[in-house]
């Protein structure tokens, strides 16, 4: 648990760092770069490993993340120090969710029976907008079990509208009735 808060405090400082600095998106894909580097093993073996020197650490980071923002650039070395690079996908994910926070955009994971089309998204995607007064983006994925319908989640609120959410009410009412 104590990796995704300090996760959450380095995206809030670089976040407040980036803003500060009118340099959102720069930061964005420097840690998105961050986030990659921690997908390589042998590359986290060796930035990991105490006695490789720290003059050789940051070599190969300046090779693995030439040409991002210099102060992302310090934050991965840095990260590197504290033993805590692994935790840069959660950095990166926390920055991105502060990011459309800015931007007045709210991520929804909509499941589904079937994939939905473009126009099915859109309406999807505008009801969940009024629900949140703000625009909706839609992650779809799928899933048979659920028939038909959709099940939303934006944040901590859960939409369930799903054919076999409505069977399993169905079902409990009329077991309750036949009582």
């Amino acid at each position: 648990m104590p990796r995704i808060s300090s996760g959450k405090r380095y995206a809030q400082a670089a976040f407040e760092l980036a803003l500060e600095r009118n340099e959102l998106e720069s930061w964005q894909k420097g840690l998105e770069k961050i986030a990659e580097l921690t997908k390589d093993a042998e590359l986290m073996a060796l930035l990991q490993n105490p006695r490789l020197p720290s003059d050789a650490k940051k070599t190969l980071l300046q090779k693995q993340l030439a040409e991002i923002n210099p102060l992302a650039f310090n934050l991965a070395l840095l990260l590197v120090k504290k033993g805590l690079l692994r935790i840069g996908q959660q950095i990166f994910q926390q920055y991105n969710s502060l990011f459309d926070v800015h931007q007045g955009i709210e991520r929804a994971k909509v499941t589904t029976a079937l994939t939905l089309s473009d126009e099915e998204r859109e309406t999807i995607s505008r009801r969940l907008g009024d629900m949140a007064n703000r625009k909706v983006v839609i992650d779809g994925q799928i899933d048979p079990i659920i028939i038909g319908g959709f099940i939303a989640r934006m944040g901590d609120k859960l939409i369930d509208g799903s054919i076999r959410q409505k069977l399993e009410t169905l079902k409990k009412n009329l077991v309750e009735a036949g009582r």
